[in-house]
């Protein structure tokens, strides 16, 4: 089958496109950057990619128009908090007039579980989204899930960092709301399990797994399948906004992503009941044994993709097409040049795609810190997203507050946009120059005259940072 895949570059995307593809299927990856998405190695004959922004009408001269079947894995959970519903919806409505000009005969989405009589904003928006696709002329087949468990789902991984962190924890209420999570395994299985089935076309399906468990229960659940001992106490009172602080600060997450997540979490998330397991030949997996997985895939540096690697649809922030030439007028510039000596370029080159993370930045890893727990402090992202994989980089990948733009391996060169809170806009560029020496290049394209005075004030500490780590990329030798 032909199957036209939106949110490729997302976590479930990235997740089920390999599984299409073994399959056998040809898949039409949509992604609203081709910079940000890489076809997977040894699949270019069965995969191709379609550059698109449902945010906008398609330009249907352009688009594929013969697929079998579509899936809508478009959110926007972490884009936005008060207008991500109008997002959704827009996304929504172009993608639903683009397939209707299409042989599509199918359209699956995977969505939120809406039973309890009083929604929140992010589910409300999750079921108009559904009824957008619903009206159209293709037959709709909508999936609703709770949370997902799974290593690099956001889920997952604020259960990880609180867990991980804080061996007491006083929590708000909403630990006490119920849900019932299912691990990515079983998701992935139902998604290709209804593919091209008749007796789904036009249903809505909750799915979950084998057990209902309070938000304290599955962090005590994690902590047992890791052999962690931990305390968990409600706290009387603490307002959403509090809550939402409480989780932004303590986990990776974004403030928007928090906002959201504390507004859903106080919803109980329960799945009607349903013979789509058993039609599917599917036994769920409990939710310790998830976690168990999802932890050993960690380990192995196994993790397949991550939410701080998804560059939403219905993000405000345009493509990284208009980050990738790196501007000079008007811009500051401090460019380090250090020979490579005695080292291979290839050593140095495998310092440099190693870099953030658990590995650091080679120089001056305090004032690092320091700058992602203030920008943490000013509503940013920090350092605690980290990073996907500990060896390798893609093109659209998240590193700490950076975003990859470039990583070339032949033309050994790491091209990186910066994401934290500037008054202004930021590069940090990395390459060897004919393996003889790594030019280290930041630039700052400055926002009137506060961008000015920041750059200033922060001079002093790039002169030895920036110079201290070209140096030390260089001369760094990994223990053995």
């Amino acid at each position: 089958m032909r199957i036209l895949l939106t949110g490729a570059t997302g976590y479930i995307g990235r997740r089920l496109l390999p599984v299409l593809l073994e399959a056998g299927h040809e898949v039409i990856c949509c992604v609203r950057s081709a910079l940000s998405f890489e076809v997977p190695e040894g699949w270019e004959a069965q995969a191709s990619v379609f550059e698109v922004d449902f945010l906008k009408p398609v330009a249907h001269a352009n688009a594929p128009k013969e697929f079998d079947a579509a899936y809508y894995l478009i959110h926007s959970l972490s884009a936005a908090i008060d207008d991500f519903s109008a997002l959704e919806e827009r996304a929504a409505r172009n993608f639903s007039q683009y397939v209707s000009h299409t042989s599509c005969m199918q359209v699956i989405y995977l969505t939120g579980i809406v039973n309890s009589e009083e929604l929140s904003s992010h589910l409300e928006s999750r079921l108009q989204v559904e009824r957008i696709l619903d009206e159209g002329p293709v037959p709709l087949t909508a999936l609703r899930a709770g949370i997902i468990i799974g290593s690099g789902s956001a889920s997952f991984e604020i259960i990880r960092d609180l867990v991980e962190k804080l061996p007491v924890m006083v929590a708000p209420r909403w630990l006490s709301t119920r849900c019932q999570p299912i691990a990515i395994r079983d998701v992935i299985a139902i998604l290709t399990g209804v593919l091209m089935k008749p007796a789904y076309f036009g249903e809505n399906l909750d799915i979950g797994g084998p057990e209902v468990l309070t938000y304290r229960q599955m962090l005590l659940g994690y902590a047992r399948a890791r052999g962690l001992k931990r305390s968990v106490f409600i706290a009387p009172v603490m307002t959403p906004r509090l809550s939402s602080y409480w989780l932004y600060f303590v986990t990776s997450t974004t403030y928007e992503l928090a906002v959201n997540l504390v507004n859903s979490m106080k919803v109980d998330v329960i799945c009607r009941p349903n013979t789509l397991g058993q039609d599917l030949g599917l036994t769920f997996t409990p939710y310790e044994q998830a976690v168990a997985l999802a932890f050993d895939k960690i380990q192995q540096n196994m993790v397949v993709s991550s939410w701080k690697d998804s560059l939403v649809s219905s993000s405000r922030q345009a493509t990284l097409n208009r980050y990738i030439e790196v501007p000079t007028y008007g811009c500051f510039v401090d460019e380090q040049q250090e020979a490579l000596g005695g080292a291979s370029a290839e050593a140095v080159w495998s310092n440099i795609i190693r870099i953030g993370g658990e590995r650091g930045w080679y120089y001056g890893n305090a004032l690092w810190r320091l700058r992602g727990y203030l920008d943490k402090l000013a509503g940013g992202i920090g350092l605690r997203r980290g990073r996907t994989h500990p060896d390798r980089l893609h093109p659209g990948d998240a590193l700490d507050f950076w975003r990859v733009l470039v990583a070339d391996e032949q033309q050994q060169r790491l091209l990186l946009y910066a994401e934290m809170k500037l008054p202004g806009e930021a590069w940090l560029e990395f390459r060897i120059r004919k393996g003889e020496m790594l030019i280290q290049r930041a630039t700052f394209r400055p926002s009137g005259l506060l961008g000015r005075l920041y750059w200033m004030a922060v001079l002093p500490f790039h002169f030895f940072v920036f110079k201290g780590m070209a140096r030390a990329i260089v001369q760094f030798r990994e223990k053995k």
